[in-house]
């Protein structure tokens, strides 16, 4: 929604800016400058990228629009699932939650949280290192390496969408310019016609330059911002699951051991303790 909100603000600032400053709107409506900036763009995207990162792009862009769904109900969720997981393994036993690690799809327990079944990745991260930790052959220390190897290779792939779009944001400009030039060549061809016909050449070259800027600038720039901050939030998630079991692993209680992963996200997504006690005795 504030893709939508910020491009719209972005667009009535600039143009209604240029009108009320006595400009033509028509003025700027150059199609083949916007065929030779924007195709020369989808080009070098196409060249740049595998078909798997320019399918996440697109992904990355709707969830831009509809909205991350790593909010402060998500991060609740996962840290009362794992204060479940937690509790559950302490009274009846570590292999109590085989059961429900090895099958989530079919475990009560996971089933309880559709917000984090929605998210299979982050779904498997925690069953994967709960297993780990049921086979009780690996040091803390171990446990800790083998996470943080794990995330830093999530968040690589996170920021992939990320980085392609913002390549292609710096190569705007250079693109205008490219469309520019061209236009500057028709209009040293027509050196010889009427002067009015000359400007518009001159125009129509200017228009170029004008859009590469604005659409890197105002919109390719700022959404290759967007799709990172959705790559951070999904890695707060692996992080606060990381805390979690460690701290349980070195001997704190469930309610301890969901705090160290509750002190690791953002404020503007960090439920208060009294919010996460509450929610874990709902649960």
């Amino acid at each position: 929604m504030l893709l939508l909100i910020g491009s719209i603000v972005v667009l009535a600032s600039v143009l209604g800016g240029y009108v009320l400053s006595h400009g033509e709107l028509a003025a700027l409506w150059q199609p083949f400058e916007l065929v030779i900036i924007f195709g020369a763009a989808l080009g070098a995207f196409l060249i740049a990228n595998s078909f798997k990162t320019i399918k996440t792009v697109g992904a990355s862009i709707k969830t831009v629009i509809v909205g991350s769904r790593f909010t402060r109900q998500l991060y609740l969720d996962l840290l009362t699932l794992l204060y479940e997981l937690f509790d559950k393994s302490r009274k009846a036993g570590i292999m109590s939650i085989e059961a429900d690690v090895d099958e989530p799809n079919e475990s009560d327990l996971f089933n309880k949280y559709p917000s984090i079944q929605s998210q299979p990745k982050l779904r498997d991260f925690v069953c994967d290192y709960f297993r780990i930790v049921a086979s009780g052959n690996m040091a803390a220390h171990e446990l800790e390496g083998l996470i943080d190897m794990e995330i830093t290779a999530r968040q690589h792939e996170l920021e992939k969408p990320g980085d392609a779009v913002h390549a292609i944001a710096d190569g705007l400009p250079g693109f205008g310019i490219v469309a520019a030039v061209l236009g500057i060549v028709i209009t040293m061809k027509s050196l010889g016609g009427p002067p009015a016909e000359l400007g518009l050449h001159v125009a129509a070259a200017l228009v170029g330059t004008f859009i590469g800027i604005l659409a890197a600038y105002g919109f390719v720039g700022p959404l290759s911002s967007a799709i990172h901050h959705l790559a951070d939030a999904e890695i707060k998630a692996y992080e606060c699951t990381k805390m979690s079991i460690l701290a349980f692993l070195g001997g704190q209680a469930p309610q301890i051991a969901i705090e160290f992963g509750r002190k690791t996200l953002d404020s503007s997504v960090r439920p208060s303790f009294q919010e996460l006690n509450d929610h874990v005795k709902a649960r």
